[in-house]
């Protein structure tokens, strides 16, 4: 019976190998063990070397003894696992899935991941007969709603230590510097990570606060992973975070917001809405839009974009 746990995990450890093994290229122990530890799965190169050199023997798998590190891969003609051959449909979905959202996962589950990523780009490369898929990457794009900017410098191994922490519900010590230059050391409990345009914010409590903060990753200069975890909050909810301004810089407060805009200017607000209440009414060449809103300072510099085209500008708090 003591054998049967022992035996289960060399199964999974093989068919996990059997999955990352690609049909294009070679890949190395070393590469495939760091693949595996990023997805939880910890075992000695020695052991992974010894998995290798049975599945080169009882599967097509080409060993290239060559040069060391040994070379593995699926040979030519061989036709493998059904599981980690992508098909064309699999390989555009993974190819947009890693454009768009590699800030929005955990870094170890991004690397745990590299192999399938490279697979579904070679599936899509100039010489695979994949026309169709390879040309809808030039067909779609997500584009900026304002002036594109470049996202901001992220220091070394802060993103992978952010996110790994945040997956694990674990403590996060970091060294921070904030927009007026101030520096401090913290430990921190991650909550939540954002997007916001190229920027990544990490909304967080402070150790013994009940509070949180939205810090923004490029001024954290260094951060550590702890071993420990924490439970994380119930009453916490991104989504509301969110809609009650906090990434816009607003405390939740609600207000209904009256202003008047010239047409052109304002056409917009009749196709996508500011709130699900919204009212407009035509007064001449403006409309009078009345709305239900999170008071914050980008919905301040919003309305100061428009300049003279905006005017008669009421809030009225909502109780």
């Amino acid at each position: 019976m003591s054998k049967r746990p022992e035996a289960l995990e060399t199964v999974q450890l093989v068919l996990e190998l059997l999955r990352r093994i690609p049909r294009n290229w070679k890949v190395s122990a070393e590469q495939l063990r760091k693949q595996l530890a990023d997805a939880g799965i910890e075992r000695d190169l020695r052991t992974i070397q010894r998995q290798l050199e049975m599945l080169s023997v009882h599967f097509d798998i080409e060993r290239d003894d060559r040069n060391k590190p040994y070379g593995y891969k699926w040979k030519e003609r061989a036709k493998g696992l059904a599981l980690p051959m992508l098909s064309e449909q699999e390989s555009l979905l993974l190819t947009l899935a890693e454009q768009h959202l590699r800030n929005l996962l955990p870094a170890a589950l991004m690397k745990s991941m590299d192999g399938f990523f490279v697979q579904a780009r070679t599936n899509l490369g100039p010489h695979a007969n994949t026309k169709r898929e390879r040309e809808w990457l030039s067909k779609v794009r997500v584009v900026s709603t304002t002036q594109p900017l470049l996202p901001p410098k992220i220091s070394s191994g802060v993103f992978e230590e952010v996110s790994n922490a945040l997956y694990g519900n674990r403590w996060l010590s970091i060294d921070y510097k904030n927009a007026s230059g101030k520096r401090s050391n913290a430990e921190v409990m991650p909550l939540g990570l954002a997007q916001q345009g190229p920027r990544l914010y990490l909304v967080c409590r402070y150790r013994d606060f009940d509070n949180e903060r939205s810090l923004a990753l490029h001024r954290i200069l260094s951060a550590k992973a702890s071993t420990l975890t924490f439970e994380r909050p119930k009453e916490f909810d991104l989504q509301k975070y969110d809609d009650d301004g906090r990434f816009g810089f607003g405390e939740g407060e609600r207000v209904r917001l009256t202003f008047r805009i010239d047409k052109p200017a304002g056409f917009h607000l009749l196709e996508s809405p500011l709130s699900a209440d919204q009212q407009v009414t035509e007064i001449g060449d403006q409309f009078e839009i009345s709305a239900t809103v999170v008071d914050t300072e980008q919905l301040e510099w919003w309305l100061r974009g428009f300049g003279d085209r905006v005017n008669r500008i009421q809030r009225k708090s909502i109780p």
